[in-house]
């Protein structure tokens, strides 16, 4: 942890404007002003990047086969693992800016290769660089938005997270919306190939924006300086989670949430693909979904977020996803219908990067900052892919044997109670102060 003295909540004065305009939702106090554009700026532009390629990687996805996806799901799991391993070296040796900065200019030289290879590929050629894209993008969604938390949760205290990222959530889904508008209206214009180079230019925004960051935060005493590289082990983050059973419940937690997410990602999927008969009509509508549930999103993340979390507290925030996940299964279960499907998608959704989402990163504010880059990096890749994969094999293995997609509704919903129980354990010891932390390491 820091040593670096913070002064109390009690002696921080509402910074200028900023604070005026936002002051209905989130009170911004002095020295957070400008460290907070910076991230807003951030993650607006890697969620936007995210949500130009997204509905063209479903699109694919399902282009190669609806019953290939758990190949797809499995492929994902095998390279996240593969790439942690150099992901945590690079955290271990690199300042935090410098590592950000070489790990987003790999992704964007992978999009460029993408593009190139889309633009001169057959039609057949094309099935194949799909599968490899949809792997591909399962892989970067989750390291380039983990990367950006743990920035966040290792320059922002428990109680400065209380008050402010849902507005840094609302950015995101900002960012989101945009990305999904822009690729539902150029779809048709630009293609996927034009689509990926904006993708790769809005990434590189996203690194200029940290460097931003930077400086205004060794100038704040609010804020911690922690400029220097991690150190410790490769493989700390799996050790350190395995050891300590606060980072062990919130895996539990992450498992969950995906195996259910999985679950419903391929009966939308398979409703999706009843329905709409080309791959560019799919394009479309994944799109226009993505942007209506993240207009929800962005509703609910300005109205009630910061509210619910300082009024109920975490535990309560927490649970509230999980009970939404139950009821809606249950409704699935009952009602399997192309609209029961989608509206609970949209819903869910919402709800996650609203309140769960924002929830969720509080849990990490009070570790200390080897766990916050190294174990969350690990659990927020590796153990959220590992859930993808459970759900997958499940949802194929339950298909197989003549289960309805009812059926798998209800399995879900015994699912959901689970990480509601999980949750109400972690807000509790979250609460208490009490953090339960494995053996630290030499």
């Amino acid at each position: 942890m820091s040593s670096d003295a913070k002064p109390e909540t009690g002696a921080r004065r509402p910074t200028s404007w900023l604070a005026g305009a936002l002051r209905p939702w989130v009170p911004i106090m002095t020295g957070e002003g400008r460290p907070l554009i910076w991230c807003w700026l951030y993650v607006f532009c890697v969620l936007c990047s995210y949500y130009v390629i997204r509905p063209i990687r479903d699109a694919m996805g399902i282009d190669g086969g609806v019953r290939n996806l758990q190949w797809l799901f499995s492929a994902t799991l095998v390279c996240m693992l593969l790439a942690n391993l150099p992901f945590a070296a690079l955290a271990r040796r690199l300042p935090r800016t410098r590592f950000i900065a070489i790990a987003y200019r790999f992704f964007i030289v992978n999009l460029l290769v993408f593009a190139i290879l889309l633009s001169l590929g057959s039609h057949e050629q094309s099935i194949w660089i799909g599968r490899v894209f949809f792997v591909w993008v399962s892989v970067f969604n989750l390291f380039v938005v983990s990367v950006f938390w743990e920035l966040v949760v290792d320059t922002f205290d428990d109680e400065q997270g209380r008050r402010l990222f849902a507005l840094m959530a609302a950015g995101a889904t900002l960012g989101a919306i945009v990305g999904a508008a822009v690729t539902a209206t150029l779809n048709h214009l630009f293609g996927p190939v034009g689509l990926l180079v904006l993708s790769a230019i809005l990434l590189e925004v996203s690194v200029r924006c940290v460097r931003r960051i930077a400086p205004v935060h060794r100038r704040s005493s609010h804020f911690r300086s922690e400029f220097t590289a991690i150190g410790g082990t490769v493989l700390a983050g799996i050790s350190r989670t395995i050891r300590s059973p606060y980072l062990a419940s919130i895996c539990v937690y992450i498992l969950l949430f995906s195996m259910a997410s999985t679950t419903l990602y391929f009966e939308q999927a398979n409703v999706i693909h009843r329905t709409f008969a080309s791959g560019s009509s799919r394009v479309t509508f994944f799109a226009t979904l993505d942007f209506v549930g993240n207009l929800l999103t962005l509703l609910m993340q300005i109205l009630v977020t910061g509210h619910i979390i300082r009024r109920f507290g975490v535990t309560l925030t927490l649970v509230l996803i999980p009970a939404l996940s139950a009821v809606g299964f249950a409704f699935v279960a009952l009602w399997s219908t192309f609209s029961t499907v989608v509206v609970f998608s949209l819903l869910r959704r919402a709800g996650n990067f609203a309140i769960a989402r924002p929830t969720r990163e509080i849990l990490f504010t009070k570790l200390d900052r080897e766990d916050k880059y190294k174990a969350k990096s690990f659990i927020d890749t590796v153990i959220y892919r590992a859930g993808d994969q459970i759900g997958a094999w499940t949802y194929a293995g339950f298909e197989s044997i003549g289960m309805s997609g009812g059926g798998m509704a209800i399995v879900a919903m015994l699912l959901s109670l689970l990480w509601l129980m999980n949750s109400l354990w972690l807000g509790r010891r979250h609460e208490s102060g009490v953090i339960p932390a494995g053996p630290m390491e030499g």
